[in-house]
């Protein structure tokens, strides 16, 4: 081919070189997106940062200054898990159905709790997360796994409760009481639960918690309750409003329902 169009092939195998104080540029970069988003982001999201800036990086490349760095996400570390809840007997059914993409803001919110250690105790985090944009929209964290921690989880919604329109969970007891029954009923919100012993009927929540949980609760410290609640505020407020998440075209919650919203409106 080369001769057919007589170029040399030299010219053909000639690779632009990129000068040292570029790589340097690169490598700052780099490592500042990484310690920037709590040591968690990989190829993918750190080539999606550099994006925004105009830069074009392959994956490895970026693979290769992180190897060289030492920089690992922090997901490639493996951790156990905990005794299982009892589970909830109701007859209700799985209303959700897995349908886990919803036209409507809080049209389905997903709930779900996980532990963390504080001192020598266990604590626990609640989540309500909306499957609209994947934010969560209410959180709680307190020292016994009960319907009171879910409570309080509702009490930091933002948005009228009566907008939710269902609430889905797992058959964890402590969604089994009178006190959700009771607030459940006075916004007319739907109920959904999870078949007995089926995870994937709560996905999103599971994989919420998994990110959580690596991103997190295995990455900090907490000697006291109070510190746990400065921290999950803070990690809420990064998981809301700057980290990426692929399955919104990497952009955070937020900024998502924020485009969807003017999208809209024109």
């Amino acid at each position: 081919m080369c001769e057919c169009l007589d170029i040399a092939r030299s010219t053909y195998y000639y690779e632009a070189k990129s000068s040292p104080s570029d790589d340097e540029s690169l490598t700052e970069e780099i490592q500042e997106i990484f310690r920037a988003n709590r040591r968690t982001y990989g190829t993918r999201r750190i080539k999606k940062e550099l994006s925004k800036k105009g830069k074009v990086v392959s994956r490895r490349k970026i693979s290769r200054i992180m190897k060289k760095l030492g920089l690992q996400s922090c997901y490639t570390v493996a951790h156990y898990r905990v005794h299982q809840p009892k589970s909830n007997e109701s007859d209700l059914g799985n209303t959700l159905n897995r349908e886990f993409k919803t036209a409507n803001l809080h049209g389905a919110i997903v709930s779900d709790l996980t532990y963390v250690r504080v001192g020598k105790k266990w604590n626990y985090l609640c989540v309500l997360l909306d499957l609209y944009n994947r934010e969560i929209i209410g959180y709680s964290c307190g020292e016994h796994k009960t319907a009171e921690l879910v409570l309080q989880a509702f009490h930091t919604v933002k948005a009228p409760l009566s907008s939710i329109q269902l609430f889905h969970t797992d058959r964890g007891s402590e969604f089994d009481n009178q006190l959700i029954s009771k607030l459940l009923d006075t916004f007319d919100i739907v109920r959904s639960l999870s078949a007995k012993g089926c995870p994937y009927d709560n996905a999103v929540a599971e994989a919420t918690f998994k990110s959580i949980k690596t991103e997190f609760v295995y990455q900090e410290t907490f000697e006291t309750i109070a510190e746990l609640q400065i921290k999950w505020f803070d990690y809420v407020h990064w998981y809301n409003h700057i980290r990426l998440h692929s399955t919104l075209d990497y952009m955070a919650p937020v900024e998502y329902r924020r485009q969807l919203a003017e999208a809209n409106c024109e």
